[in-house]
Parts: structure tokens; C-alpha cells; sequence
């Protein structure tokens, strides 16, 4: 009887500390949605893909994406999305001008990933989003300089 009575005594409370809480209203307020001409082919890239070919395993495979702004207003990269993370980006931060280039830099950590490999960077921005992608071979490294002991004899 003892446990009944505290079960609904416990229920009470926490149903009134449910109810005792403030109630805060959200007021929503619509803005317009900026208008722009911009597109994301006015993010006019050299290239959107990059084969680094073979890499050997260790430094970071570096690639820049130069992009030209053929638009009529600035571009404004809001963020570089990598499909994971042994990819980093970085971009240009300020708005790029129209008619001037913009810079996204791919860097690819080859550490400990021998083999193929494709990664993408989603582009987000005002004029929209656009994918870049890099792909190549990273040949293990050498585990040693020093040949390998594959005698049967114990060397400690």
C-alpha cells in the first residue's frame, strides 16, 4: 500500500511541475526573402573535380578550387560541407566581388588511408550549392628503411 501511495505521490508532483512551467510564446516573424539574379553556375569553377593520381601516404593532398564570380552581385560562401572527415576545407570568408575569383581550398589527410579514395565538398552559398570533388591513390608508405627480420629466430 506504502508503494501505491508514493507512486501516485510521485505522479502528482511531476505532473505539477509539468504544468508550473512557464509557457513562452514564439513569435515568428516572416522577412522577405532576399532577392537575388545569382545562380550557382555563376560560380564559375576551372575545374569541379581534381585527380590527384598517385600520393604517397603521410602529407595532406592539397588541391585549390579557383572560382570566377560571373554574377552581378557578391558571392557569399556560407559554409564548405567535406563528406567526411579526413577531408578539411577552407574557403574565402569575405564576399567575392563580381568579376573577381574566389579560392576553396581541399586538403586530404593520406595518413593511414592507403588505397583509393573519392571525397566531395558541398559549396553552400547565396548563389546556391555546388559540388567539388577529389579522388586519387594513396600508395602505402614504407614501414621501415631497415628490411624486415622473417628468420624464425627470436632476436631479443
Amino acid at each position: 500500500m506504502k508503494k501505491v501511495i508514493l507512486s501516485l505521490g510521485l505522479a502528482v508532483m511531476t505532473t505539477g511541475a509539468v504544468f508550473a512551467q512557464d509557457k513562452k510564446t514564439v513569435q515568428t516573424t516572416t522577412t522577405a526573402a532576399a532577392t537575388t539574379t545569382l545562380t550557382a553556375d555563376n560560380m564559375s569553377f576551372v575545374a569541379d573535380n581534381h585527380d590527384f593520381g598517385d600520393v604517397q601516404e603521410g602529407p595532406t593532398a592539397d588541391y585549390e578550387f579557383t572560382f570566377k564570380n560571373t554574377g552581378k552581385e557578391p558571392i557569399i560562401i556560407q559554409r564548405v560541407q567535406p563528406s567526411c572527415g579526413c577531408t578539411t576545407p577552407s574557403y574565402s570568408k569575405e564576399p567575392i566581388a563580381p568579376g573577381k575569383t574566389g579560392i576553396i581550398k581541399a586538403s586530404y589527410n593520406t595518413s593511414g588511408r592507403p588505397g583509393q579514395f573519392t571525397k566531395t565538398l558541398t559549396v553552400v552559398s547565396n548563389a546556391g550549392t555546388k559540388v567539388l570533388t577529389i579522388k586519387g591513390t594513396v600508395e602505402k608508405a614504407p614501414t621501415s628503411s631497415v628490411p624486415e627480420n622473417s628468420s624464425m629466430i627470436k632476436t631479443n
